[in-house]
């Protein structure tokens, strides 16, 4: 098949970026072209991001990507899952809230009044987590924010409206909302009903590889393009990593890790059993119609909250050397990485010492040491949980994103769980989005098999035994 250009629009929890990706002809060539923060804005109604200076940096990296290709085909969005912007007509009421604002809470005990957590298990098969969409936009009924909304779109939508005129809502993100038809893939009226939303606050959903729509006349003059198709990918950034995974067969698991870890597998339906929400394990939406089955568990975050402490204190952290000598710790402190007083931002290093005293006047490096072995003991019970619940014999793990390219946490992983580790691609969830859309512009073909294969091909992870 001939090869072609296509630009992925890829947002984190803490930094975003835009690359091309050259793609065909059994060739897979990713480049950054634009790196930027992405710092979360306190006013005094609680935590936001600041979307707009996440748009002027889209159209500044898109800016920048047809400079080098003037031949990109399309592009596609992804970032993370349930926050949203609401809009009256075109005008968007104020930055979107971040999901660690303490607001949420009241929107739990709202819902809680209305739905029982089992019922809406059965209904959207969602972990519970108190930042999912339904409980954020219970707060904004109580509070008369839908009264004058019009419609709600997740972030990814919101920017491929801001740049396409066009309002959709991409399946896989749609489907952190807890408010998709686990079933049917599309919105539960019954359920948006019960909890007093506006239905006309939804989009049409659409599926990845769909086109969403083209760059507006004004767009493309700002960044120096043509008007190319915006098209739907995973915009989950888990769907468009998961996409990305070089899984080797049947008995893989996966680990997308950065701020968060999703730990799962690839299903061809979801698993609703009173075990599974026992276990508080989730059913998203997936690329071609696949179910990630997984688990959210805590991240790269209390590393990066850490670091980010330890220079405000004015003290030098530099990661990689403290990892390096984290390695050669041999005592470290486990401590419970899921505690809730662990998700806010702040103190973190305060934080760990509540939970685990023993971690008091420790060095940076025994604090990273023992977040790293806390990580690898929680991923491995839950690898143990995931192969219980869907009764498939997992023997190999792959692990992409940031922690692919932690050594130590990689092996640790390996050592306690007994499973071969592969970590990388670090870049997963940009290369899952260049790959959907590589497919629907019909520069590849195949299955997601056929694309995982490319994957591993032409970026081949690096290999951790368990030692015994």
């Amino acid at each position: 098949m001939t090869a072609g250009v296509v630009a992925a629009v890829d947002l984190g929890a803490t930094s975003g970026r835009v690359v091309i990706g050259r793609v065909g002809g059994g060739t897979l060539d990713v480049q950054d072209v634009h790196r930027f923060p992405n710092r979360p804005v306190r006013t005094r109604d609680g935590l936001h991001w600041d979307v707009l200076d996440l748009y002027r940096n889209v159209l500044e990296g898109l800016r920048k990507a047809f400079d080098v290709e003037p031949g990109i085909v399309s592009i596609g969005i992804d970032s993370w899952a349930v926050d949203y912007g609401l809009l009256r007509g075109d005008r968007l009421l104020g930055d979107p809230y971040h999901y660690r604002d303490e607001r949420t809470a009241r929107g739990v005990a709202a819902v809680d009044d209305v739905v029982g957590r089992a019922e809406l298990y059965a209904a959207n098969g969602l972990q519970f987590l108190p930042f999912n969409t339904l409980y954020q936009l219970a707060v904004d009924r109580d509070e008369g924010m839908l009264d004058v909304a019009t419609s709600m779109l997740l972030v990814p939508d919101l920017l491929a409206f801001w740049l396409t005129g066009e309002r959709r809502a991409e399946r896989t993100n749609a489907s952190t909302t807890g408010l998709l038809d686990v079933t049917t893939g599309d919105w539960d009226d019954a359920l948006v009903a019960r909890l007093g939303l506006p239905r006309a606050l939804f989009a049409p959903v659409v599926e990845p590889g769909e086109r969403i729509g083209t760059l507006t006349a004004d767009v493309a003059a700002v960044v120096g393009g043509r008007p190319v198709p915006v098209v739907a990918v995973g915009s989950h950034d888990t769907a468009s990593a998961v996409v990305a995974v070089p899984l080797p067969g049947p008995g893989s698991a996966y680990i997308c890790s950065g701020t968060w870890s999703l730990i799962g597998t690839e299903t061809d339906a979801p698993v609703l059993t009173p075990e599974s929400r026992a276990a508080n394990f989730t059913n998203e939406g997936g690329v071609d119609g696949r179910t990630r089955y997984l688990r959210n568990v805590m991240g790269m975050w209390l590393v990066n909250e850490c670091v980010a402490a330890w220079q405000a204190a004015g003290h030098p952290a530099d990661l990689p050397a403290l990892l390096d000598e984290a390695a050669t710790i041999d005592d470290p402190v486990v401590l419970d990485v899921e505690d809730p007083s662990l998700v806010p931002a702040g103190d973190m290093p305060a934080r760990l010492v509540a939970l685990a005293p023993g971690l008091a006047g420790a060095s940076p490096a025994r604090v990273l040491r023992s977040i790293v072995e806390s990580l690898a003991v929680a991923y491995a019970r839950t690898l143990d949980a995931l192969e219980t619940l869907t009764g498939d014999s997992l023997d190999t793990v792959n692990v992409v994103g940031g922690a692919s390219l932690n050594r130590l946490l990689c092996q640790r992983l390996a050592d306690l769980s007994g499973r071969v580790v592969l970590a990388g691609p670090v870049e997963a969830t940009a290369t899952g989005n260049l790959l959907v859309q590589a497919r629907a512009a019909g520069l590849l073909d195949g299955t997601l098999e056929d694309l995982r294969a490319l994957v591993a091909r032409t970026h081949p992870p690096r290999r951790h035994d368990p030692r015994r």
